[in-house]
């Protein structure tokens, strides 16, 4: 039965601000309290999505979460009306408020991992939500992220969901943002690869010194034990601790692959030379593809800058790849530079689309952190109900819903606007109908 790969973009969400709350990550460290603007921030995502649907691409959309999370606020002490809570976090916490107000949702490649049917062992795709409990503002997503992907994927012939690990810092999982798969086929069996920042039971080994590493060894491990995973075809590598201290807060900044093809810088890994040797002895009926970036080539800081990594590897119908990059990547001259010789070099890559992502970039998410992949069969495909793959009408709806629901500019001082939680809560009541997903929302269930 064929396979595609589909890319579920998140949604940007009504309450997108620049709050600086992700420590490691430069982008959003460097743009701390800027005015957004979200209804920009949506219709740029909306535009990617729809462009490579328009390309043939299998394409979907995941909602947002529900923000503000006045529960969290609650469990935290604040007590009262509505409006009361926001005063008395705006006075006494503004950083926790700027929190449950995060927008961070939008990057689903942190939503969850998922594993294909073609290599689980009981032939159905696996899905679990990342705990993400690096960080206060993501920690408290992976319900809702659960909730939203059983409704999407809710036949249980075709579809497991298991619940995220223990919320510890032991057990840290991104997603897939630190997962990528490598096949010779969709449909057939790959090799999953997994990238841990530290191993959280053994202090002994290499760490970064200056920001964290969010990932754990033991995370990735657990999650390839649940989906029944063949460890004669996972891998696990260990991102190189000198990256992450130089802005690379998860592997999917610094490397990418798409079925054979991995496409990696040279400081990615520990021990690169021996993880590219046992990715190719792993892969069946293919061999791995390892297109390697080196320094002179372009530096870690330019990559970083530029989010060059951060990107979609796409196939095409002739057999080569399309490589979608932020515009920031025509900006940036050695970047740019690299490009051109990329597709000069008659190699897998043949086309370079850049997109205009600046209000996802300058919190430090590009095209890669947009979307979540997940490889369906044509029956797998079938069983979505839900209204989440892109096509004119849906795109045409979603426009105009945001139209109709998103301010044009959000500051820090907006957070304690009450007008701005009924307005968001509004658009996500809407939202759920156009996208026949039902009731995903706490509010909702109240």
């Amino acid at each position: 039965m064929k396979a595609f790969e589909a890319n579920f973009d998140g949604l940007v969400g009504p309450t997108h601000n620049y709050a600086g709350l992700s420590f490691g990550n430069i982008a959003s460290e460097s743009h701390i309290k800027d005015i957004s603007n979200p209804k920009a921030a949506a219709k740029q995502g909306l535009r990617k999505m729809k462009a490579l649907a328009d390309k043939g691409f299998k394409q979907g959309v995941l909602p947002p979460q529900q923000r503000p999370d006045l529960e969290s606020l609650r469990r935290l002490g604040f007590t009262g009306t509505d409006a009361q809570i926001l005063t008395k976090a705006a006075k006494q916490a503004p950083a926790v408020l700027a929190s449950v107000f995060s927008a961070a949702s939008m990057w689903t490649a942190n939503a969850a991992t998922v594993s294909p049917s073609a290599d689980t062992e009981d032939g159905r795709v696996h899905f679990t939500p990342a705990n993400l409990n690096a960080k206060f503002h993501r920690s408290m997503e992976h319900e809702t992220t659960g909730a939203i992907l059983k409704r999407i994927f809710n036949d249980s012939r075709y579809f497991m969901h298991h619940q995220a690990l223990p919320e510890n810092a032991m057990f840290g999982d991104e997603g897939a943002a630190n997962h990528t798969r490598l096949c010779s086929e969709y449909g057939e069996p790959g090799v999953e690869f997994f990238v841990y920042g530290r191993q959280a039971f053994n202090e002994s080994t290499l760490k970064p010194r200056r920001y964290p590493a969010r990932q754990t060894f033991e995370a990735s491990e657990a999650i390839a034990r649940l989906h029944g995973l063949n460890r004669k075809r996972t891998v696990f590598a260990q991102q190189h601790p000198d990256t992450i201290d130089s802005g690379v807060f998860h592997n999917d900044v610094i490397s990418v692959g798409n079925r054979n093809l991995l496409f990696y810088h040279e400081a990615a890994f520990v021990n690169s030379d021996q993880v590219i040797e046992e990715l190719n002895q792993k892969l069946e009926n293919v061999s791995l593809n390892a297109l390697c970036v080196r320094r002179e080539e372009v530096s870690v800081e330019d990559a970083v800058r530029s989010y060059l990594f951060n990107s979609q590897l796409l196939s095409l119908d002739s057999g080569k790849m399309m490589l979608v990059v932020p515009q920031e990547c025509r900006q940036i001259e050695s970047i740019s530079r690299y490009l051109d010789t990329l597709l000069a070099s008659g190699g897998p890559v043949s086309e370079v689309e850049a997109f205009d992502l600046r209000q996802s970039m300058k919190n430090g998410g590009g095209p890669a952190c947009l979307r979540l992949r997940v490889v369906l069969n044509e029956a797998e495909l079938r069983s979505v109900k839900a209204n989440v793959m892109m096509n004119d009408a849906l795109f045409e709806t979603l426009d105009a819903w945001v139209d109709k629901h998103y301010r044009d500019q959000l500051s820090q001082s907006d957070m304690a606007d009450t007008r701005l939680v009924q307005e968001s809560l509004t658009a996500l009541d809407e939202l759920t109908q156009i996208l026949k997903v039902g009731c995903i929302y706490p509010f909702q269930r109240a």
